[in-house]
């Protein structure tokens, strides 16, 4: 395994930024409040205070299976160009030996992530265009040019589906990375009433992800495109909770370099969402009213809808 880098650029005119508003086989018992010492507020589990490392995961069929995503606290799904998905996986508690294969970001990954404070963020780069955004967000970029030894390349399946990431040396490169804090989450009890269901799925233009629930595990065990989402480390991938969030996907001013429009999702705002979690569906509402502030989940009454202490995953929607 050698040591490499790759990112996407392009010669076009540098777009003008779209416009962002102001700054175990059982189920682990539940947790009252996850800003309560030691307590991730990310997963309602045990975990002692981290800093937090967000990785930029590709998605399509060459990049399968991934690596290192059981470990995430959190797993975000965005619509990129084309209609195809990308993965932003969340980790603190705790960190998996590697992580891949890691692709580029966008501009979406920077109103997301403000919420977290100052993360670290590891992308194998951007398009010129969006370099100056990323280098204004309060975060730590961490590219194979920012950070060489945190990256390597496999030869077990070509470029550019085989850029792997080393945490431990990622987080290294960024010791004043802001440690996990209360992004709006709650676990704990689920809320009366529900939908019972065993299996839901979620449709993006080109991509789709099916959840169907393990009486075994207690999890929803993962697919994508129809097929087991199994991982290189950790048999399939699951979830204990799954958050449906609508909001605004729209064109933004960038472009790949096949000319296809990278969408721009809005995570600032309000809207609903659909919550499975122990086997039933819950309709939920979200809002995050600020950039810099977390995002919550209530229940119809307005109550906070709590979710189940484990791995979380969030998928972003167009309404």
């Amino acid at each position: 395994m050698t040591a490499g880098l790759f990112g996407c650029s392009r010669s076009e005119p540098e777009p003008r930024p779209t416009p962002q508003p102001p700054p175990s086989s059982s189920a682990p018992p539940a947790s009252p409040s996850p800003t309560r010492p030691g307590v991730s507020p990310f997963t309602g589990l045990a975990a002692k205070p981290a800093p937090v490392l967000a990785v930029k995961i590709d998605n399509v069929r060459p990049a399968r299976p991934h690596t290192g995503i059981g470990a995430a606290d959190i797993v975000y799904v965005e619509q990129v160009e084309a209609g195809q998905s990308r993965i932003l996986a969340v980790y603190s508690s705790k960190l998996p030996r590697t992580v891949g294969p890691v692709r580029s970001a966008r501009e979406s990954d920077l109103e997301l992530l403000r919420q977290f404070g100052r993360p670290a963020l590891a992308y194998s780069g951007e398009q010129s265009a969006l370099r100056p955004l990323i280098n204004a967000a309060p975060l730590f970029a961490l590219t194979p040019g920012q950070a060489p030894r945190a990256y390597f390349r496999s030869d077990d399946r070509p470029a550019p589906y085989n850029l792997y990431l080393r945490p431990e040396r990622a987080l290294a490169a960024a010791p004043k990375a802001d440690k996990a804090k209360d992004i709006g989450f709650r676990f704990g009890a689920a809320p009366a009433g529900g939908r019972q269901v065993n299996e839901h799925t979620v449709r993006y233009p080109a991509a789709r992800y099916t959840f169907t629930w393990s009486d075994t595990t207690k999890r929803w065990l993962v697919a994508m495109d129809g097929a087991p989402a199994r991982t290189t480390d950790g048999g399939q991938a699951a979830a204990r909770t799954v958050v449906v969030q609508k909001t605004d996907v729209q064109p933004s001013r960038f472009k790949d370099r096949g000319g296809n429009v990278t969408p721009y999702t809005k995570t600032v705002g309000s809207g609903t969402a659909l919550v499975l979690r122990d086997g039933r569906s819950h309709d939920a509402r979200w809002t995050r009213t600020t950039a810099d502030g977390g995002t919550t989940f209530t229940t119809p009454a307005g109550q906070p809808l709590r979710f189940a202490p484990g791995q979380v995953w969030v998928l972003l929607t167009a309404r």
